[in-house]
């Protein structure tokens, strides 16, 4: 078994996937407060319901740009 953390992966992509992962869970928290949906998540083996409260302006994740349409 390979005993280093991830931060220590001989890849770059996983090396910055916890980053990704802690990226996407804050922009799932965000959107949920802003839907008034609730998150579901496993703490312990046991399923809990969380209503996220709503961020505050500076501590939304900045998602860039989608390319759509041609740039030309």
């Amino acid at each position: 078994m390979n005993n280093k953390t991830i931060d220590q992966a001989n890849n770059a992509d996983l090396r910055g996937s916890w980053q990704a992962i802690q990226r996407a869970a804050q922009r799932a928290r965000e959107l949920a407060a802003q839907t008034g949906t609730e998150l579901i998540v496993s703490r312990g083996g046991v399923m809990e319901r969380i209503r996220p409260q709503p961020a505050q302006p500076h501590r939304l994740v900045q998602e860039p740009e989608a390319g759509y349409g041609n740039k030309g």
